[in-house]
């Protein structure tokens, strides 16, 4: 999933024959993930139908202050549309458009919103190639930059009029990808590396049946999420589970066993610059594994076992520019518990949970935490969702980032 997923957007449609590329503009944002609502100008619906573009976005679209059937309806408020919006992207711009926003004209309701807007806005020029170089729209451009807008450049390439050069607007996946990429340039991650293990391990008896525990890697993937979506490159490596996080910055690494994820883990912490171990790993596994089915002859069956490598200690052991966080569910006497682990396997960050706590643990949707600095500096957090959790984790790993 892209990093506009669960953004709102704002799509501003003016009156040029590039128009008729808002529908892919559209369907790809949706794809992304995005909330996606449509303002066009009143004259922009002869190039392109607000039919096609409510029908794509789920959304009704709007080119009026009043609903142009009913007057008696309620007024679209640019104020609202243009605070609900976490960007606001107008395309194609016309030159006429352009201009009237370069001077703070409002005479439509596309223009108004703009001028309403509190999020970032970006601009795709489309005209043609004369209109694009003449010096009033080339002033266009500089003024409208200098107020923090942000110019999608035009394209060359055949135009409406039969000329060849600039003034073709961005193709919609290149628009994509320019915000896109101009979203993560100002994340606080962005560059960063983040390794986060995930769910449960399952250590083998025989062929069917191992040794697991009652994980279901939610908040690990709820970890990665919240990293992806600060700018970072997400390795995930999960043990068996059905979480998903389809985030075009997470790539996730499946393993089952303990031995499997250490292997997997040190192949990328010397790239990592921060490293998250929320699994559950199995403490001991089976020390001798039966390659068949174990037939069920005896009233007891005894299993000699051994114990598993432990990862985050193996990385505190070898880190070194990385922050380490690992993860305490304890049962009793956890503060302490916590606050010992945290020394002996030289971590930055510990988050202790209880399973005392309601609503805190294993398979639900919510926790509740305690997270320790090195310092031990305690943060007590209430119980909210994994994913609300995920985000204040991220919040203490910035403040070490910081200091």
């Amino acid at each position: 999933m892209s990093i506009l997923k669960d953004k709102n957007l704002l799509l501003g449609i003016t009156a040029g024959i590039a128009a008729y590329k808002s529908a892919s503009l559209v369907r790809l944002f949706i794809k992304a993930g995005a909330n996606v609502k449509v303002i066009m100008t009143p004259a922009s619906k002869d190039f392109v139908t607000p039919l096609t573009l409510s029908t794509l976005s789920k959304n009704p679209v709007l080119s009026s202050f009043t609903n142009e059937e009913d007057e008696n309806d309620t007024w679209n408020n640019h104020v609202e549309l243009g605070l609900w919006a976490d960007l606001f992207l107008i395309a194609p711009a016309t030159a006429n458009t352009l201009s009237k926003m370069a001077i703070g004209n409002s005479d439509n309701l596309l223009l108004a919103t703009y001028l309403s807007a509190k999020c970032p806005v970006y601009f795709a020029p489309a005209m043609d190639l004369d209109m694009y170089k003449h010096q009033s729209t080339i002033n266009s451009f500089e003024t409208l930059k200098s107020f923090g807008n942000i110019m999608i450049p035009a394209a060359s390439g055949e135009l409406a009029s039969g000329l060849v050069g600039e003034g073709r607007m961005a193709e919609p996946e290149d628009i994509l990808a320019f915000i896109e990429k101009d979203i993560l340039r100002d994340l606080p991650l962005n560059g960063k590396q983040v390794l986060i293990t995930a769910g449960p391990t399952y250590e083998a008896i025989d062929p069917v049946r191992f040794i697991g525990n009652h994980s279901s890697g939610k908040m690990g993937f709820e970890i990665a999420k919240a990293a992806a979506n600060l700018g970072a490159s997400v390795i995930l490596v999960s043990g068996p589970t059905h979480e998903k996080a389809e985030h075009s910055l997470i790539k996730i690494i499946p393993i089952e066993s303990a031995g499997e994820m250490y292997d997997a883990v040190h192949k990328h912490f010397d790239n990592t610059d921060i490293a998250i171990l929320s699994a559950a790993v199995a403490d001991y596994k089976p020390k001798n594994i039966a390659d068949q089915k174990i037939k069920k002859k005896d009233s007891t069956l005894h299993l000699e076992l051994e114990k598993t490598k432990d990862i985050l200690a193996s990385l505190g052991q070898i880190k070194q520019k990385q922050i380490l966080v690992g993860f305490a569910l304890e049962t009793n006497d956890e503060l302490e518990n916590a606050i010992k682990k945290l020394k002996s396997k030289n971590l930055d960050l510990i988050v202790l949970n209880s399973l005392n706590d309601e609503g805190a643990g294993f398979g639900g949707e919510t926790n509740k935490v305690t997270i320790i600095s090195r310092e031990e500096n305690i943060t007590n957090y209430s119980l909210k969702s994994k994913a609300k959790v995920a985000q204040d984790v991220m919040k203490e790993i910035l403040k070490q980032l910081d200091a």
